[in-house]
């Protein structure tokens, strides 16, 4: 329920009028969250709908759950025409898949959706998008968002679309959620590359600098918790200590960056006052290589 919750009233990650972005940001409109916070609460005292949409079944991806849980609030709304249709042109050649077609104002409207985590290299003087490192290096969103507008969004244009679409779409543009992780310094910057001045952030920092972590304790976040900010009972949460043992022990094998939330205690509960990706000791200089790969002269 928070994850719907956060998806649905968190700030978008991208300025909807941001010049690069040439107009295909989504906002959820205003007149669907006219009356929201009734309507969770409805449902957190009546969450069965919900649990029956999602089939109370493991998401293995998070963009899967996110997408799955942005489509039941579309339906329930009544605006969704149809969720994950996917494009052949033949039996074993996939286009493309439609994430959202929605009526919106009485129009056949095309989103694509996506919950992004990034990470700011800046150890460059850089401007764009490509600056913001995905934590596994597979990615930057620049490259994300240039894949999501000159491609993605392009998809109701292919004549194999044409038999899915009860008219032609109106508008096809990116809904776009997340968060933002800057080294600890920079974390008070201000929009950057195209983000809303608003956008969720929180720090990354290597494994050496953790010991400057100050919080009343500590909980390593699994991948599906990681839309919401964090509420769990005080007692599985670890102290500083642990969380080093554990970090420790964890990129003796791994590189991929953690994410940790830092908690404060609340009666019973501990509620996240921040967050922020603990990364390998050379993760910045793996992360520089990366965003050369698209700015060769950096």
């Amino acid at each position: 329920m928070r994850a719907l919750a956060w998806l649905l009233l968190a700030p978008d990650l991208l300025d909807t009028h941001a010049p690069q972005w040439n107009d295909k940001i989504a906002t959820l409109p205003a007149y669907l969250l006219d009356g929201v916070d009734e309507w969770l609460q409805n449902l957190d005292r009546q969450p069965e709908t919900l649990h029956n949409y999602l089939d109370l079944q493991p998401f293995a991806r998070l963009g899967r759950y996110a997408e799955k849980l942005m489509a039941f609030f579309l339906e329930q709304k009544g605006v969704l025409f149809a969720h994950g249709v996917q494009v052949r042109a033949g039996k074993n050649s996939t286009i493309g898949e439609f994430d959202f077609l929605l009526w919106i104002n009485e129009q056949l409207i095309h989103w694509e959706f996506a919950t992004k985590f990034y990470l700011l290299e800046s150890s460059g003087a850089g401007d764009d998008a490509d600056y913001f490192v995905g934590p596994n290096l597979a990615d930057t969103l620049g490259a994300k968002m240039h894949k999501i507008l000159d491609r993605q969004l392009l998809l109701s244009t292919h004549p194999a679309a044409q038999i899915h679409l009860p008219e032609p779409v109106s508008r096809a543009q990116a809904l776009v959620k997340g968060w933002l992780f800057y080294p600890e310094n920079e974390l008070q910057q201000t929009s950057l590359f195209g983000t809303s001045a608003a956008h969720c952030r929180g720090f990354w920092c290597t494994l050496s600098e953790t010991m400057n972590l100050g919080a009343e304790c500590y909980a390593i976040l699994p991948r599906l918790q990681w839309l919401a900010p964090a509420k769990l009972p005080a007692q599985q949460t670890m102290d500083k200590q642990e969380l080093q043992n554990y970090l420790a022990e964890y990129f003796i094998d791994d590189t991929m960056p953690v994410l940790v939330a830092l908690l404060e205690i609340s009666g019973e509960v501990a509620l996240e006052a921040s967050r922020g990706f603990i990364v390998p000791d050379d993760w910045r200089t793996r992360a520089g290589q990366r965003v050369k790969l698209a700015h060769p002269s950096v």
